[in-house]
């Protein structure tokens, strides 16, 4: 057995005991959705008689009891691999230790540990990992909050993919009824082939008819006729991503685009299967299909391996097409109970999952840039004028550079819902644009100053990191050019407004202080 099987009949049976309890206690029937603060999704699947066969998280423990680890990073300095876990048993993923390894470099999510000890852990398809000609995610592409408490998500792009199998790891195969559940984001999606959590084939192929049994989450528009622009939560069965029990569109079907969105699918293997979509903040869960199987894919003939953001026709050879976000999700032995669904979305829910960003008032921050000339560069004021620039900072950098790079958030001078940065090393002093070129200067308290030292933070241009927005120039962004900070657009009669590399140079990734 692998990683985390020490403790998995333990957890288990401490699981099944206390969530049955639960149960008897009538939590599951829709009467109340208050529940004991540990419990997590696996624990109540245990409870309906469904228990998790796989459990992924970069965000949380999906046990009450899990203390194990949740992921693990790899940084590029060095090629050194570190295990995220939990703050506490139960609890949400450690993002600062997470922070702390990945200081001065940048860092990919290589796995995502299964929580179930069952092992199936989940692999980057790439040379290192599984294999295959993918590569593994940037691990700080999106900082989050749940409970309170800031977390990373697993953000995929196009190359991106992840695969696990264990032939004694438990999987439904052939026929056998199966459910699965994922948190992701209507946020980040395209209509590329394909976003999938769930059952795929053992051999990278596609292998006919029912040989997957996955969530697909996307735009993608496999048959035709789909009505609106999504993103929906389908089935992919292999040979066809199904919105309801055919190739004809499912008229129930309702695009999920939430920021947070829990996404359902539960197959019996033989006749009937379920969709379901809700806003992971709430607690409601519509349910957008239920009924037979689609004509020619029952009886199902699954295989048991298990796919993160790709098809099952992926990715030894090829790649991922598909981009999409994963925070959590469990696949179950077993057709679960409408009721216990209704549990497990209440349970994501109260997990609190919040778009929060890092720019507290007072927290310090390093920015590093996302050009890849420049990863290893950070925003910083030069020592010798008052110019701001870009250049590189490490562990073995002075504590006078390591200063220089470091900026305190202020709510902004001229509008509080956006932000100013003042010098860490030189209090008084703000970050602000004059002839569209960055300065470190002492705030004046003038509106014209107020205004040019404020910046709107916005998701990266790029697709990563955060971008700034200049608050009185708003199609211009905070951008390095040539090592030079200025503000620039994506075109224009300066030099620094070239569109060549505009959208990563304008996106920063937000880092753990240097000073």
């Amino acid at each position: 057995m692998t990683r985390g099987s020490w403790l998995s009949h333990a957890r288990r049976a401490l699981a099944a005991v206390g969530a049955t309890a639960v149960l008897a206690a009538g939590l599951l029937t829709g009467t109340g959705t208050a529940r004991a603060a540990a419990e997590g999704p696996c624990d109540i699947y245990a409870a309906g008689s469904t228990p998790c066969v796989a459990a992924h998280s970069t965000t949380r423990a999906l046990f009450g009891s899990y203390n194990g680890p949740l992921y693990q990073v790899r940084r590029a300095s060095d090629g050194t691999s570190h295990d995220i876990g939990v703050l506490s048993a139960g609890g949400v993923a450690d993002a600062a230790a997470q922070d702390s390894f990945c200081t001065g470099t940048t860092c990919t999510i290589t796995r995502v540990y299964d929580q179930t000890g069952d092992g199936n852990t989940l692999v980057y398809q790439g040379p290192g990992g599984t294999g295959g000609a993918d590569t593994a995610a940037t691990a700080n592409t999106e900082a989050l909050s749940v409970r309170g408490r800031k977390a990373y998500a697993l953000y995929i792009n196009p190359g991106n993919s992840y695969f696990a199998y264990n032939s004694t790891g438990g999987v439904p195969t052939g026929s056998s009824p199966e459910g699965e559940y994922m948190v992701t984001s209507g946020t980040h999606v395209n209509n590329g082939c394909c976003f999938d959590y769930g059952n795929t084939e053992i051999d990278h192929k596609a292998d006919g008819n029912g040989a997957m049994d996955a969530i697909n989450f996307g735009t993608e528009c496999w048959f035709g006729g789909c009505t609106g622009t999504g993103p929906w939560v389908q089935a992919d069965l292999e040979d066809g991503l199904f919105s309801g029990g055919s190739r004809m569109w499912n008229p129930d079907q309702v695009p999920q685009s939430s920021r947070f969105v829990t996404a359902m699918l539960k197959n019996d293997g033989t006749t009937r299967m379920a969709l379901k979509g809700a806003n992971a903040q709430s607690a409601g869960l519509a349910q957008l299909y239920s009924g037979a199987l689609p004509s020619g894919w029952s009886p199902m003939h699954k295989q048991g391996a298990v796919i993160l953001g790709s098809g099952g026709d992926c990715c030894q050879t090829n790649r991922n097409a598909s981009a999409g976000t994963f925070y959590e999700g469990a696949m179950v032995k077993g057709y679960p109970s409408d009721a216990t669904d209704a549990a497990v979305q209440a349970n994501v829910a109260t997990a609190g999952y919040s778009a929060t960003t890092p720019f507290t008032p007072g927290a310090k921050v390093s920015l590093q840039a996302t050009t890849s000339c420049c990863t290893g560069d950070y925003l910083q004021h030069d020592t010798s004028d008052d110019r701001v620039v870009i250049a590189p900072v490490t562990s073995a950098s002075s504590a006078t550079d390591k200063g220089n790079a470091t900026w305190i958030v202020r709510a902004g001078l001229a509008d509080s819902a956006c932000l100013s940065f003042e010098s860490a090393d030189s209090p008084g002093q703000f970050l602000h644009h004059s002839d569209y070129q960055l300065h470190l200067n002492a705030d004046t308290g003038g509106s014209s100053f107020a205004k040019d030292a404020t910046f709107c933070p916005s998701k990266g241009n790029s697709g990563a990191g955060t971008s700034f927005q200049s608050v009185d120039f708003p199609t211009k962004y905070l951008r390095h050019y040539n090592y030079t900070a200025y503000i620039a657009g994506n075109g224009g009669a300066n030099a620094w407004d070239s569109s060549t590399s505009w959208a990563a140079d304008t996106s920063w990734l937000v880092a753990q202080p240097w000073g």
